[in-house]
């Protein structure tokens, strides 16, 4: 493929198999971008090409797939990267007293450190050209916890934590970053993250034998259905405003339950607040 024109905006999508990242990938083509996408399987990376978008193998958990990937990227656009959308994550579901370390460690690792790496790695790049935008696709689990969450929660609240602090830093840079906060969002996260609870939580040794048979039937049976659950395109009118706008926001809300559980972050006492959570499962 050839390069892009000089006129195109050059990004780099992660997690681009399916939902969000496949949709915001194509929808940027569209757009104009320029766009250089990840995956983890063979046959993800041909699907992208058949679109016509550059696609690469990445795997957040594999620091040589992403340095290799970043260094491809850099090989195309001849060292420059306007933008930087993180989004390949998965969720590990469970009791945290059933979370053995291994397996919190192996989220963070998909879901924070990897995220981590490839900041810092368009970081410098960023810096030398005078400008860039970095976006992370953080969750309502970022900032307010849910029951059998623990792991993915803890990912996206470390993430919430290292982006803020990265505001800071970056100030007067011209580096911008953002975060997109979705709700439950039409895509395969509950279908992907569903092998990972088979395999790495005891669901019969343990005081939660009950709920994680009621969960996994519901969850099997539905697919983790929600009416509330909006489109990808909900996430993509938030990433173009956090990639265009003069003046982008530290965080873009998406979805009703997000919305709402922002204000009721801000204004309940905690003690509600905790109980509206408990029973949300």
């Amino acid at each position: 493929m050839d390069n892009q024109s000089p006129q195109k905006r050059t990004i780099l999508v992660t997690g681009c198999s399916s939902g969000i990242g496949w949709y915001c990938a194509l929808q940027l083509q569209k757009d104009g971008w320029q766009v250089y996408a990840t995956a983890r399987k063979e046959e993800d990376i041909k699907a992208l090409n058949d679109q016509g978008i550059d696609a690469f193998y990445l795997d957040y958990s594999d620091q040589a797939s992403i340095h290799a990937a970043f260094s491809n990227v850099m090989q195309k656009t001849g060292g420059r990267l306007d933008a930087l959308f993180n989004n390949g994550a998965y969720g590990q579901a469970g009791a945290v007293e059933d979370l053995s370390t291994q397996v919190l460690r192996q989220q963070f690792e998909a879901n924070f450190f990897g995220w981590h790496e490839l900041t810092n790695l368009a970081i410098p790049v960023m810096r030398k050209q005078g400008y860039g935008r970095i976006v992370h696709c953080s969750s309502i689990l970022g900032f307010v916890p849910l029951a059998w969450r623990g792991a993915y929660n803890a990912s996206k609240y470390a993430l919430e934590g290292l982006a803020a602090t990265m505001r800071l830093e970056l100030k007067g840079s011209s580096i911008e970053v953002c975060l997109i906060r979705p709700g439950p969002i039409k895509s395969k996260f509950v279908e992907n993250g569903l092998p990972h609870f088979i395999n790495n939580i005891d669901q019969t040794n343990t005081v939660h034998a009950k709920q994680y048979k009621k969960q996994l039937q519901r969850l099997q049976t539905s697919g983790g259905k929600n009416r509330l659950r909006l489109g990808p395109e909900a996430v993509y009118s938030k990433l173009v405003h956090a990639l265009n706008a003069r003046r982008p926001k530290a965080h873009y809300p998406v979805t009703l339950p997000t919305y709402m559980m922002a204000i009721a972050r801000r204004v309940l006492p905690y003690a509600i607040l905790e109980r509206i959570l408990s029973t949300s499962n």
